[in-house]
């Protein structure tokens, strides 16, 4: 693989890791929503926050892609 196609390649890992950042913001501020109402719906709190967790294991995968451990 030539440079140029993986810095590209770089390039939209980076992009896909900002959606999920944003997106997992969004679910943290929906569950946020939902607990302020005083929501009664456990089933969609659940599902929300399994979602939010789905996610947070996804942007630690992308981030260990963009920024291996180096061993010293």
């Amino acid at each position: 693989m030539n440079t140029s196609a993986k810095m590209e390649q770089l390039e939209v890992l980076r992009v896909k890791l900002e959606v999920l950042k944003r997106e997992h913001r969004d679910l943290d501020t929906e569950i946020e929503t939902l607990h302020e109402r005083g929501a009664s719906d456990m089933l969609t709190l659940k599902r929300l926050k399994k979602q939010k967790l789905n996610l947070k294991d996804q942007i630690v995968a992308l981030e260990d892609r963009l920024l291996p451990d180096i061993i010293a």
